[in-house]
Order: C-alpha cells, then sequence, then structure tokens
C-alpha cells in the first residue's frame, strides 16, 4: 500500500466512526446537530448572519457508507456559515494569500503577505482566523489545497476567489475533524464529479461544498478522531519515507546492477582466468605486429593512473594502443538533404528513426558506417553503439572505431560502456556533458587475453538481460 492510499485508508476510517470507538455518555450527534441550529438561530436574530434557504432533505441514495447510530448525516451548509464577509477598517494590516501560499497534501499549513484591508477587502475571498479554505479549482483540488487559517495579522486576511471558506459557528465543530472530511478521498472524488467549466479551468460545482453529504459525530469524538489521526501521521510520514527510499531503490536496482556487474566484468571478477589463455601482454604484442601504422605502442602507466586492480594476466591499455578513432563529417546545413543517396546518421538516430537526412556526397571510406560497426557518440547522449542499420554516412559527433582483429568487438563495447559511466560520473552534474577525441585515446583501459575476453562477453549476455527485465 502507498503512502497515499494509506492516508486514504485512515481518513476513510475516521469519517465512517471506525478509527475510535463511540462512548454514549458524549452523546449523538442529533443533539449535537440541534444545539448547531439553536446557535445559528441565534446569530440569524442577533443580524450576524443571514438567513440560508432551506436544503433538501439528504436522500437514502445520497448515502455513500454506514455510519455509527450516535452519527447523523447532515449537509455542509446546515452547520456551518459558508464565504462571510469581514467588516474591517481599510487601514488595518491583513493577511493576504494567494492559491501558492497554501500548502496541498495532508499538511494544515500557509504563508501570507501583509496587506492593509483597503487594498484587499473588493475582489477577493474573505476569512479569518480559524476559517478553514477549500481550493476549488482544477488541480488544486485534487491536490488537497486545504487549511485552517490561523495567527492572521489582526485575525484576518482575504485571498483567492478559488477558495471556499467554512466557518465554524461558536465551537460547535472541530475545525480539524472538518479539515480531515476535506481532505478525504471520498470528499475529493465526488467533488471531481461535479466539476464543471473547461478544461484546465474546471472547478467543482457551486452548490456541491453546500449540498455535500457530511457524517457528523459528537464533537466530543470528533476531538478524540483528530488527536487519533495526528498521532497516526508521524507514524506513516516515517513509513512514507522508508516506502521511498525502497521505491528509489527499486528503480535503481537494474541499472546499478547492470552497473556492477559490467565493473565486475572489467576487473576480471566475472569469470576465472584460465593459464593455458595466455596473458594480455601477450595479446597486446600480437597486436602490436599488425599493420595498423597509427596504433601506438603501450606506455607505461603510472600508480595514478590505474584505475583499478586487475588479475596479473591482465595489463593496462590506453584506448589508442588497440582502436582507432574515426571522425565523422561535420555537415553544413545546406548539405543535410530531405532525400538522398546517403542516410547521415546523428546522435538522434541512434535512438530514433523519426527524422533523417541525407546525403549525396561521396567521402572517404572512413566516413561511411555498415551494419556491425562498433560506434561511439561523444555528445549529448554518449557511449558505445553498435550500428545495426543500412550503410550510412556518420555525423561529426560520432566516431566510428576501428580495432584490432585480436579485440573482441562486443568486450570491446562492454568495456567502453563502463568507462562512459565513470565518465558520467566525473561530470559533477553537467546539463550536458562531452568528451574530446584526444581525452577518449588516453583512457586507460584493461585488456585480457582474447579467450577471456569472449567468456566475459558471454556471461555478460547471459546476465544483462535479467537487469533489463527488473526495469
Amino acid at each position: 500500500m502507498t503512502p497515499q492510499e494509506l492516508k486514504n485508508s485512515i481518513l476513510q476510517l475516521a469519517i465512517q466512526g471506525k478509527l475510535v470507538e463511540q462512548r454514549p455518555e458524549e452523546g449523538t450527534a442529533a443533539e449535537l446537530f440541534r444545539q448547531i441550529q439553536a446557535e445559528k438561530q441565534a446569530l440569524i436574530k442577533a443580524g450576524k448572519i443571514k438567513k440560508e434557504k432551506p436544503l433538501p432533505e439528504i436522500t437514502e441514495d445520497e448515502i455513500p457508507f454506514e455510519i455509527p447510530e450516535s452519527w447523523k448525516w447532515v449537509r455542509i451548509a446546515s452547520i456551518v456559515t459558508l464565504n462571510p464577509k469581514n467588516e474591517l477598517p481599510d487601514e488595518l494590516d491583513t493577511a493576504f494569500i494567494p492559491m501558492p501560499c497554501v500548502s496541498d497534501g495532508y499538511r494544515n499549513e500557509h504563508t501570507y503577505e501583509i496587506q492593509k484591508w483597503g487594498s484587499i477587502k473588493k475582489g477577493f475571498t474573505h476569512f479569518a482566523d480559524k476559517d478553514i479554505g477549500i481550493a476549488k479549482i482544477t488541480p488544486c483540488f485534487q491536490n488537497r489545497k486545504s487549511v485552517v487559517f490561523k495567527d492572521l495579522p489582526n485575525g484576518y486576511g482575504a485571498g483567492t476567489t478559488e477558495l471556499s471558506i467554512v466557518r465554524v459557528i461558536e465551537d460547535t465543530l472541530s475545525r480539524e475533524f472538518l479539515l480531515w472530511f476535506f481532505k478525504s478521498e471520498y470528499f475529493i472524488s465526488n467533488g471531481k464529479k461535479s466539476f464543471t467549466g473547461t478544461a484546465g479551468q474546471q472547478r467543482i460545482h457551486k452548490d456541491y461544498l453546500a449540498t455535500c453529504a457530511f457524517p457528523l459525530p459528537p464533537l466530543a469524538e470528533q476531538k478524540r478522531i483528530v488527536a487519533k489521526i495526528e498521532e497516526l501521521l508521524p507514524l506513516i510520514d516515517r513509513y512514507e519515507q522508508a516506502w521511498s527510499r525502497l521505491e528509489d531503490f527499486n528503480k535503481r536496482f537494474p541499472v546499478d546492477m547492470q552497473k556492477s556487474i559490467l565493473q565486475m566484468a572489467i576487473q576480471g571478477k566475472l569469470v576465472e582466468q584460465r593459464p593455458e589463455e595466455g596473458t594480455g601482454e601477450e595479446l597486446y604484442r600480437r597486436i602490436q605486429s599488425e599493420e595498423i601504422e597509427t596504433i601506438k605502442t603501450v606506455p607505461i602507466l603510472s600508480d595514478e593512473e590505474i584505475p583499478f586492480d586487475i588479475p596479473e594476466s591482465w595489463i593496462f591499455v590506453r584506448v589508442e594502443n588497440i582502436a582507432i578513432l574515426h571522425n565523422g563529417r561535420a555537415y553544413k546545413q545546406n548539405e543535410l538533404l530531405e532525400k538522398g543517396k546517403y542516410p547521415v546518421l546523428r546522435v538522434g538516430n541512434l535512438f530514433t528513426n523519426n527524422k533523417w537526412y541525407y546525403s549525396d556526397l561521396e567521402l572517404e571510406s572512413t566516413k561511411y558506417c555498415d551494419k556491425g560497426d562498433l560506434l561511439y557518440s561523444w555528445s549529448a547522449s554518449f557511449g558505445p553503439y553498435i550500428w545495426n542499420g543500412e550503410k550510412v554516412v556518420y555525423h561529426y559527433h560520432i566516431w566510428k572505431i576501428e580495432f584490432s582483429k585480436f579485440i573482441d568487438k562486443k568486450y570491446l563495447y562492454y568495456l567502453l560502456l563502463a568507462d562512459t559511466d565513470r565518465i558520467k560520473q566525473s561530470g559533477h552534474g553537467l546539463a550536458m556533458i562531452h568528451v574530446t577525441k584526444a581525452g577518449t585515446e588516453k583512457r586507460v583501459l584493461p585488456l585480457p587475453p582474447l579467450a577471456e575476453q569472449k567468456r566475459i562477453v558471454a556471461r555478460l549476455e547471459e546476465l544483462l538481460p535479467l537487469c533489463e527485465r527488473l526495469k
């Protein structure tokens, strides 16, 4: 169960009378209702509030769930005053509360700006300390932007017209119990059904709050329910923190596991070493014997350049010792055609074929790549790729990698993939990391014997799909 579902469940138990026990000595909701009506009539007679239109009786069809016998179904407007007005001196300091100042979710918090009453008394919603504000526009309503106002300058304020205001009569109700009701899924989901207006500007129906069926408990029970909710919320908050950590772990686990497996592979920990397969040093001597003149002799590396321990039968080399990076062509805009002889492979095309450009230019052979060629994107979404499409010319932001026949292509791919993760980790949160050709050629990589390379690849291709299934 998610923290949101747990909170919804607790609030639902609360408004159904299932969170605390009922106590006969606390009276009944019917008695409380008669008291509220008497208080309202006294205020009407004193001219402090206006007489309201009669509300329709609650029908059986409107009752969504059972409540205890000591409770009573009532309409909200029958037990509170809605959207009252303040009569205050213009020069009085008061609170101004736009919608961003009201917290969402299950919090009961707000901030305010101080304004003279004269500057905000017209065109805004009025309220006072202990009033309840409820957002009535989407998405604020669904996001549970509702609050009990407190500690307002001089006890009064005004704010966004997208708030409905509920004022309790003479402390006859627990404001916090009302607030939790307004944050309940029952109240929210029924309010959404009443939405009117255009998309993006929908609001609860103008009569929804007034006519909403409310399960009224005795006042003492309301307070005990609030106390129980406030006892449970810190526990739910701790549960939410643990749940969030678990969710984050579950999201990161497949990727972290993949990185860990790759790291084990390039450190010689994924498969065993076999003496009969020779050594990395012997393999490198064979690479040197090839007629690839641009591959350079392996240098002696300093201790600071060695990134991790490797088996004794392996050696460290630089990229330039085992491979050549060929630059793609830097195309001018007028050279990129809507139709042409050769597709132009750009970085984006490594992920989608939605938009391709073409070229009619005839270029040197190193500027083309064919199916199976090993590539490296060095800008934006950078890293190694094995091209699986038709013959193309490739863009400047991609290198084609030529490498020794004594290097397994997929091993080199996985080697560069693991190294790319190290490069990203050293990027210090840059929005767009890129690498240079000279810098990449100097990258230090581990070289095992060829047979071991092939066994590492076979093992990786067993394990990495399992990581993908976990995503």
